[in-house]
This record gives structure tokens, C-alpha cells and sequence, in this order.
């Protein structure tokens, strides 16, 4: 039987002395100035911050149950992998200070954080179950939060607002495997990846309908995928779309598909080897 999860503190993840369990490098942040928008009253900045704080995550390691000697170094790699995406998170917010609009952080940092833990926690819980009980829950430890330094944020300012959603673009969804209509129109590409709903087995009943809604994400994905090479042309070197677009994207797909195969697997055989159907190539 999987056991529910007690109740978790989250791991301080920063740079003020005593307060981290983990030290990350390449996260100098004091003194940075995070450059505020201009109100819509006069020139001066809404908001200047001491710097653009550091993200605070859930401890997945104190959550776990006894691991099997079998799966040991597979956890411990995924539980480095944690470590490393919060270390790489940081940075990004110290590197993109000043960029995008209210929801940045939450739309190019901490969403993307999240989608990377829940497959790295899925690939814990996989190797666990192996050979024990899969631990159940580990999802809940995904999200992330910023901690911000210096003034909070003045009203409707807010740094770290809820994340936006927008319409996709008409003839923009239409399969797993397709392509945006943005992409064709500005010459940039468009986003391929592996259709993943003929790969599934039979799906039970009482599956269906969280089947459907991560069928249904999976397309969302491409279509702001593709929005976002749109959005984001000349930006950034040679491997900006790797790593700021088709990265993500197979981050998110991975999380996806785990939920696909989990929500079978409650009633019937869980498919494996989903996973590689995780990665997508920007068609030219």
C-alpha cells in the first residue's frame, strides 16, 4: 500500500547564511536590482526590489518511503536532478532580471520548474515501484514558490502573478503530432512531436475522462509552443530554441504522459515506455 505523505516544510533554497539545505553556485543575487514598471501616473518605477529572491521548494528526499538497494542510484540521481533544477532556476531569475511583463517568473521560471520536477518525482516513484509500493503523491511536492527580497511588489504589479492563459490561435490545435499555423505564417517552423493517443492500450472507463483532459493538455502544449517561437524570433543564440522552447515543452509532455500512464494504471496495466514519446523537433 502507498502511504500518504505527511505534512512536508518546504526546503529554503537561497543564499542568506544558515537558511539553505542545499548551496547552489552561480546564484550571486545581492544587490541586484530587479527594475520595476513604470506606473501609469508618472515616470517613476512601481517597484525596485533588493533582488529577485531565490525559489523555495518542498524537500522530496524526507518524503520518501525506504528505497529498495535496486533502486537506490536511480533516486539518487533524480534527487541531484531536483537539486540542479532549482540551482539552474536561480540563476535564470538573477540572469532575466527586468525581463517580460507580471507573470514572468511564473510563466518562464517557476512553471517550467515545476513541470521538471514532476517528471524527475515520476521517475522516483517509477524506480521505487519497481520492486515496492510506488509511492503515491510525490506531485504534490512539484510547485515551487519565490521568496522575494527587498519591497514587495506595489498592486497589480505583482511579480509573480497567476499564470496567463490565452486562446490558441485559430487552426492551431488539431493533434498531437501537428503544427501550428503560426509557425507557417512567419517562417519560423513549427513544433513536430510523436502522436501519443494511437500508442495507448485500452483505456479503462474510469480512466477516461483524465485521459482525455491530458490528451487534450498535450495539444495545448504544442500550440503555445508554437506561439512561443513566434513570440520569441531573434532572440537569444543557436540553441535558444532547444533549450527555452523544445526543453520545456519535452519537460511537460514527460509530466503528461506519466499522468496518462498513472490514471490507467489505477485499474489496469500501467503502459510503459510512454516517456519516449516525450521529445519534439522543430520542423523547419
Amino acid at each position: 500500500m502507498s502511504r500518504a505523505l505527511p505534512k512536508y516544510n518546504k526546503r529554503r533554497v537561497g543564499l542568506a547564511g544558515g537558511a539553505a539545505a542545499v548551496a547552489l553556485t552561480g546564484a550571486v543575487i545581492a544587490g541586484t536590482a530587479l527594475a520595476g514598471e513604470s506606473s501609469e501616473g508618472g515616470g517613476a518605477d512601481a517597484r525596485t526590489l533588493a533582488g529577485p529572491g531565490t525559489v523555495s521548494c518542498p524537500d522530496v528526499a524526507s518524503q520518501l518511503p525506504a528505497i529498495p538497494a535496486s533502486a537506490q542510484a536511480e533516486v539518487d540521481r533524480n534527487l541531484a536532478l531536483l537539486d540542479q533544477q532549482i540551482t539552474e532556476a536561480n540563476k535564470r531569475l538573477v540572469d532575466t532580471v527586468g525581463q517580460g511583463g507580471p507573470n514572468f517568473v511564473q510563466n518562464a521560471i517557476l512553471g517550467p520548474l515545476e513541470d521538471k520536477r514532476v517528471a524527475t518525482v515520476n521517475r522516483i516513484a517509477t524506480a521505487i515501484g519497481r520492486t515496492a509500493d510506488r509511492p503515491a503523491g510525490l506531485d504534490s511536492l512539484a510547485a515551487c514558490s519565490l521568496d522575494a527580497q527587498g519591497d514587495p511588489a506595489a498592486p497589480g504589479q505583482e511579480e509573480t502573478g497567476g499564470t496567463e492563459t490565452s486562446a490558441p490561435p485559430a487552426g492551431d490545435v488539431g493533434g498531437d503530432a501537428g503544427a501550428g499555423q503560426d509557425g507557417d505564417a512567419s517562417g519560423v517552423g513549427t513544433i513536430s512531436c510523436p502522436d501519443v493517443a494511437p500508442q495507448l492500450p485500452a483505456i479503462p472507463a474510469s480512466a477516461q475522462a483524465e485521459v482525455d483532459r491530458n490528451l487534450a493538455l498535450l495539444d495545448q502544449q504544442i500550440t503555445e509552443a508554437n506561439k512561443r517561437l513566434v513570440d520569441t524570433v531573434g532572440q537569444g543564440g543557436p540553441n535558444f530554441v532547444q533549450n527555452a522552447i523544445l526543453g520545456p515543452l519535452e519537460d511537460k509532455r514527460v509530466a503528461t504522459v506519466n499522468r496518462i500512464a498513472t490514471a490507467i494504471g489505477r485499474t489496469a496495466d500501467r503502459p510503459a515506455g510512454l516517456d519516449s514519446l516525450a521529445a519534439c523537433t522543430l520542423t523547419k
